[in-house]
């Protein structure tokens, strides 16, 4: 039985991407590859709890949702991250998974959406994105940009044009908490006519930056 190293299985409200708004179970996996400059999950880089899948998928079932969002940490630095997946699937809940765009997605399974972002480069990460996963997305995938300045901001643009992002999947930009203003972001999305959906972290405005939430 696969086992997988856990941080926190909790129920919230999605707090961004396209499902925003709505009652979600997150499944959140320990460790990741990353250090992004702006990261609010620092806390699942090390520690977690080993579960074997029916344990999770026990956990996630008591809640009885329809969403469910694995995220992380990387949850793809986790093998068996890849069998959670198809077994939340089988199970009818609508899954998405977050994921930093630096690992390789070609082996998740197509029933999942997948939000993965582009690391810009006021992350600290740009070198690490994988580009050969554009050509994977499918139309319901989202590619998420969080922006930390303006430079920041024109980066993404030119990935945008670079790659007909647009026409490829659901983009999303996203204002960094507490570095970009997010009227001026949505200001400058607006001026350039871009073809992108504006979000901000809802569940930061409800809850604060908090664990379990």
């Amino acid at each position: 039985m696969a086992q997988l190293r856990i941080t926190e299985i909790f129920y919230s409200l999605q707090g961004e991407s396209n499902s925003v708004g709505l009652p979600t179970v997150f499944v959140r996996l320990t460790g990741c590859p990353l250090r992004c400059g702006y990261c609010d999950t620092t806390y699942a880089f090390k520690g977690g709890e080993w579960l074997e899948l029916d344990t999770v998928m026990e956990q996630v079932a008591a809640y009885a949702p329809q969403y469910v969002c694995v995220t992380g940490g990387e949850p793809l630095a986790q093998e068996a991250c890849l069998e959670l997946l198809v077994a939340l699937c089988d199970a009818g809940y609508r899954v998405s998974l977050e994921t930093s765009g630096a690992l390789d997605i070609s082996r998740v399974d197509p029933r999942v959406v997948n939000v993965m972002d582009l690391k810009t480069p006021g992350s600290g990460e740009e070198e690490k994105n994988l580009f050969s996963n554009i050509e994977r997305l499918k139309p319901e995938d989202q590619v998420k940009f969080v922006i930390c300045d303006a430079a920041d901001y024109d980066w993404a643009r030119e990935q945008l044009r670079a790659w007909d992002l647009g026409n490829r999947c659901q983009v999303l930009f996203s204002p960094a908490l507490g570095l970009q203003d997010a009227t001026q972001l949505a200001e400058w999305i607006l001026r350039d006519r871009l073809n992108v959906r504006f979000q901000i972290q809802l569940h930061k405005y409800l809850w604060g930056d908090v664990a379990g939430k």
